[in-house]
């Protein structure tokens, strides 16, 4: 609650600790075991932050803090609380709240264009390497010097076609393309796009200054991120908070020391943005922590143990609030020991034991001082929240976001049709232009092939039936020889037999004298006129 011109978050019999205004950017870390209380110290916080004026953004991986757009009820536990730790001023009440979905069901549309994410985040959402991720700056770079704007996931497959088919001629310039890469980051935005992610991307693009948004009474709006479903995908919910803390720090003007920040960032289930990040992206992470403060920027990390924060980021968190720890191992019990060593002593307790037996809603805090310098430990209770404990029904929620300033602004598709995004059109057509036109060539390439193949053969046949026919003529004449010969032999063997029977004998006999005395009797006759 906010008290005294401070933020109220704890108290116990003897002191409250509070949060000065003037010292919230200076970032902080909520940690504690499951059950601990984590999430209703954020509710009460992000109220605390409201009541100042502060807008605040919250990531609601559970659904129930989406109760702090209804007033809160009293029971027993709270009205004894109260009582307890002898809380004035304490009023059951509403906040401003906005509901935000990247899914588009339960909250006003998120959308940004791929160009807008940049190669570095997007590179997270797709769990690429750090060469694959050398090549999508590169398409990005392509993007930028073509003038062709890259909006939605289509968009960017288009480019990468096109690029990838032509890489021959990009190489020289802007560094080796590999088609390997290419797949891979394709086969990548599939996934993504399974996740859901293609609602994501497109237009139009969200304005970010609608998170620092304040009533007319000077509350700051609580802006809550529904996340049940966006949780789920780890990948695409890192990415999205990085990509707003990259945006933020982008885009938010230098302000120096402020007497409040102008928004404060919740990062639920922080130990999911640093989990297998490379060290040059975490050194890129650790500088805009060290310096967005001066932007009037505050950060809040919620996740189980200090350890699950990376100690270059752990250093710049000045705000702490530790819940209870459970240590059954060693290791465990090193971690409740860094926990401990963390604070500044406090020589009415133990702090290491303190934080090993805290109860739910109990905590060991300490703020900064007015001169910027961490307070003592304190054990302390959390302050119940005055807004309602759970989450709220569908009909409540959806009142909220239709009577919203932002309803209409985001929820419509826009399709862009300027010049660069007809060149991504284009290229996709000739792709697929060109690509039919191979696969014609190709057919016909094939039926010039088996034509070719039924032509030659036709000819073997042809040639087939030739041989056969000549071998059939020849088989003719030989055969026709073999009758000839047949028969030339059986007429010498007829004439052999004829001339040697007896007639053919007694016949040549005669024929013989006859021509004898035919012959004697012309020579006499010839001898005879010689001497007359």
């Amino acid at each position: 609650m906010f008290f005294k011109g401070n933020l109220l978050i704890g108290k116990n019999k003897e002191k409250e600790v509070a949060i000065l205004p003037s010292m919230a950017n200076r970032h902080g870390i909520i940690t504690g075991a499951s059950g601990t209380g984590k999430t209703t110290t954020v509710k009460v916080m992000a109220e605390s932050f409201s009541r100042a004026g502060v807008p605040v953004f919250v990531a609601d991986v559970k659904g129930d803090l989406a109760g702090c757009a209804k007033i809160g009820e009293s029971n027993d536990f709270i009205v004894n609380r109260i009582k307890e730790l002898n809380i004035l001023e304490f009023d059951y009440r509403a906040f401003p709240v906005r509901f935000w979905d990247l899914y588009q069901q339960y909250g006003h549309p998120i959308r940004v264009s791929i160009y807008d994410v940049g190669p570095s985040i997007l590179s997270i959402m797709l769990g690429l390497s750090e060469v694959q991720e050398g090549v999508l700056t590169i398409i990005y770079r392509i993007a930028h010097d073509e003038g062709k704007m890259i909006y939605d996931l289509k968009d960017l497959r288009s480019l990468l076609m096109y690029v990838g088919e032509h890489r021959g001629d990009y190489t020289l310039k802007y560094g080796n393309i590999t088609s390997q890469s290419i797949g891979v980051i394709q086969r990548s935005l599939l996934a993504l796009e399974d996740q859901g992610a293609d609602k994501f991307f497109g237009l139009p693009s969200f304005d970010i200054h609608d998170f620092l948004k304040t009533t007319s009474d000077g509350y700051g709006y609580i802006n809550i991120l529904h996340a049940v479903e966006l949780f789920n995908s780890p990948d695409l919910y890192v990415s999205f908070l990085l990509y707003l803390l990259t945006r933020l720090f982008n885009e938010m003007p230098e302000v120096g020391d402020l007497d409040k920040p102008k928004i404060v960032f919740f990062f639920d289930e922080a130990h999911l943005l640093f989990n297998e990040m490379p060290n040059y992206r975490l050194k890129q992470i650790v500088q805009i922590v060290k310096l967005i403060r001066s932007k009037g920027i505050g950060l809040y990390f919620v996740s189980q143990s200090p350890s699950d924060i990376p100690n270059e980021v752990l250093s710049g968190l000045s705000n702490r609030i530790q819940h209870g720890l459970r240590a059954y191992t060693p290791s465990e019990q090193r971690t409740v020991k860094a926990a401990a060593d963390a604070f500044r002593v406090n020589p009415k307790f133990k702090t290491d034991e303190a934080i090993l037996n805290l109860g739910t809603g109990e905590a060991v805090v300490s703020f900064l001082n007015e001169k910027g310098e961490p307070e003592i430990a304190e054990k302390v209770y959390i302050l119940p929240p005055e807004s309602h404990m759970g989450t709220i029904d569908n009909i409540e929620r959806n009142k909220i976001i239709n009577n919203s300033e932002f309803c209409g602004k985001y929820e419509n598709v826009e399709v862009k049709d300027d010049a660069a995004h007809i060149v991504l059109e284009k290229m996709y057509t000739e792709e697929k232009e060109k690509k039919e036109q191979e696969e014609k060539a190709k057919a016909l390439e094939t039926q010039k092939k088996l034509e070719e193949k039924s032509l030659l053969e036709q000819q073997k046949e042809e040639a087939r039936i030739k041989r056969e026919e000549q071998k059939a003529l020849l088989e003719k004449q030989k055969e026709e020889a073999r009758i000839k010969r047949e028969e030339e032999k059986k007429k010498k063997e007829e004439e052999r037999e004829r001339k040697n029977s007896v007639g053919y004998k007694l016949g040549k006999k005669v024929v013989n004298k006859t021509t004898d005395k035919l012959i004697n009797k012309g020579i006499n006759s010839i001898i005879k006129n010689l001497f007359k």
